[in-house]
């Protein structure tokens, strides 16, 4: 028997219609899997989008947050802030020294140069509340204040001792941080220029002092830049074996040795000089050696004062 498609030719027909309705299943399904796909993107970025906003607002809030802090920040400023020096520093630190009040009512803490007060934050925090970060920007020094904030001030001495913070009775302060006493001796150094006297109570009982041959900062008379800086170099070098001889042959036994002028001379003659200084700074001094050393002296026992 004649199958009816066969003779008509339809089986071939039936046989592609059926594999064009598999592949359209097949697509079918592979769209339906693309369209969940990019659903699920869709979703995915829009959760993104909703997460990057909030995390923009968050930005937002923090930087304005910061921005009145720094603007708070900004409004803080200390009470008094002086330099004083001679007659002035010793009442300041007479009236500190003479302050009294109940057992562990008044602190006396270093503060160094990088502000870190951690070990007694919290306290300090809460009689100072923000003024707390003036005391941090006063570093180096030295902080006063009692329990109940009616004396709360910074004092950044000449001489900054290595003491531990406590709590007392008083404040605890020495006049020779502050002032000339005693016998010491004290040397300015520039890089073309030294001097040093050995004093006793302030009162200057030995001096030496000397100039040296430097070329300045500009090469003159054809030198050559680079032949310039060897020259001046070897002039510093030979400035400042001359400065560590006389210092040695000045220094008497134990006497503190205060060594100040330019930062960078200053730094250099302390590390390659057999004396080792009690304390250092760098001060504007100029004219001749004794004048120079007369405006240090001057200059180095300043102390700054600043009211919370």
């Amino acid at each position: 028997m004649f199958d009816v498609d066969e003779l008509l030719g339809r089986a071939s027909l039936k046989e592609r219609i059926d594999e064009l309705e598999e592949e359209t299943d097949r697509l079918q399904a592979r769209y339906e899997a693309e369209a969940d796909r990019r659903a699920d993107a869709t979703t995915a970025k829009q959760e993104a989008e909703r997460r990057v906003n909030r995390l923009e607002d968050r930005i937002a809030q923090l930087e304005g947050e910061l921005e009145r802090i720094r603007e708070d920040d900004e409004d803080l400023e200390y009470r008094r802030r002086d330099r004083i020096r001679g007659v002035e520093t010793a009442a300041v630190v007479d009236r500190l020294r003479s302050y009294e009040t109940g057992a562990e009512g008044a602190l006396t803490t270093v503060v160094d140069e990088s502000g870190e007060i951690d070990t007694f934050k919290s306290e300090i925090g809460v009689i100072l509340g923000d003024r707390i970060s003036l005391v941090a920007e006063a570093g180096p020094c030295l902080c006063c204040i009692d329990d109940v904030g009616l004396v709360a001030v910074t004092l950044s001495p000449p001489v900054m001792p290595d003491v531990e913070p406590t709590w007392d009775d008083g404040f605890a302060l020495e006049r020779e941080w502050f002032l000339p006493t005693g016998q010491y001796v004290l040397a300015v150094a520039r890089a073309d220029l030294f001097a040093v006297g050995q004093y006793d109570d302030g009162e200057r009982t030995e001096y030496q002092g000397f100039e040296s041959d430097v070329k300045g900062s500009h090469s003159k008379g054809g030198f050559s830049q680079a032949r310039f800086e060897r020259i001046r170099d070897e002039q510093i070098d030979s400035h400042l074996e001359a400065c560590a001889e006389t210092l040695e042959t000045v220094v008497d036994g134990d006497l503190p040795v205060y060594l100040v002028g330019q930062r960078g001379v200053v730094e250099t003659l302390a590390e390659e000089s057999d004396i080792v200084p009690a304390a250092t700074a760098a001060v504007d001094a100029t004219g001749k050696p004794k004048n120079a050393l007369e405006d240090a002296h001057r200059a180095f026992w300043t102390t700054d004062l600043r009211v919370l």
